[in-house]
């Protein structure tokens, strides 16, 4: 059964924030970037910290802690949409790999993402729509 690792809430609710280390010690950034024309429209996008991965935030870990790592996120979107109710549209996309940069389709983490993202956002409040690599999220009605 996946955890749910312990986390740093921002002490700035709207900045948006987060920050968390798997028990294999990896340590997770989750930023909730807003768009310059509506600062009620956020962009998810998150990734590994530790310097020994050279940079690369997007790597593949291999650690084990997939379903953890994504249930904390999904917490953490949880937290950040309870303290910022407002928020009415959210995107992401998963980093291309290899000869996923040569074309505009959803990549595998894409499609990996939009499974959790329909756990987490209830159709009745929101609608889930792709184009491209792109997942859109728009509320319907507040919950």
């Amino acid at each position: 059964m996946p955890n749910i690792f312990p986390y740093q809430i921002p002490a700035i609710p709207s900045s948006g924030v987060y920050y968390f280390e798997s028990d294999a010690g990896v340590q997770y950034e989750v930023r909730f970037g807003r768009k310059h024309s509506d600062i009620l429209s956020v962009n998810i996008v998150f990734g590994v910290r530790n310097d020994e991965y050279e940079g690369e935030e997007y790597i593949l870990t291999n650690k084990g802690e997939f379903f953890s790592v994504m249930k904390t996120i999904e917490s953490i979107i949880h937290d950040f949409l309870t303290n910022n109710p407002n928020i009415h549209s959210i995107e992401f996309a998963g980093e291309p790999a290899g000869e996923e940069l040569e074309n505009d389709l959803p990549t595998k983490r894409t499609k990996v993402y939009l499974r959790h993202a329909q756990r987490i956002f209830s159709s009745e409040y929101w609608k889930i729509t792709t184009k491209g690599n792109k997942v859109s999220i728009e509320r319907l009605k507040n919950d």
